[in-house]
């Protein structure tokens, strides 16, 4: 991390499809080695499945599967005279954000489907309905948070 000054936040664009911006984040986190037309395939793939499952808007599905996924507390380390103590902090909405698109990215990836696109609609669909690997890393998350509450007076 830089001493000098924060990072600049860079700005991104909306997704040609849909007009979202955090839709664009997700696929710029799902690209491997700078191959943005892969991850539209396998997004925009997802989409079209959840459309074809549900029959509802999939970018709503999307926008709660994300909400469903995202954390509001987690746990830092804080060094104290000697001992390591894992204190509770709350998230900011920026981070909250990444961590949820991480999961899901991350958990779609761990599934057993063929492709990528029936796994990543899966994961959607699962985080949307409050199920999956993705909201069970979340509740595990708020449950570490929770468990450590009495430390939280260590905050900084």
């Amino acid at each position: 991390m830089s001493r000098r000054r924060a990072a600049e936040k860079r700005e991104v664009h909306p997704d040609p499809k849909f007009g979202d911006n955090i839709v664009t984040k997700f696929m710029n986190c799902l690209m491997y080695e700078g191959k943005k037309s892969v991850a539209e395939t396998i997004v925009y793939g997802a989409f079209e499945r959840i459309q074809k499952r549900t029959g509802q808007d999939p970018i709503r599905v999307f926008h709660e599967a994300l909400t469903n996924v995202r954390p509001a507390v987690e746990v830092r380390s804080r060094r104290v005279g000697g001992a390591t103590y894992q204190v509770p902090i709350e998230v900011r909405p920026d981070r909250s954000q990444a961590l949820a698109i991480r999961w899901l990215i991350s958990s779609s990836r761990a599934r057993s489907e063929n492709t990528m696109e029936e796994r990543l609609s899966g994961e959607l669909l699962d985080a949307a309905q409050n199920r999956g690997v993705a909201v069970k890393k979340r509740e595990d998350t708020h449950r570490m948070a929770d468990a450590n509450k009495a430390f939280s007076h260590y905050r900084w």
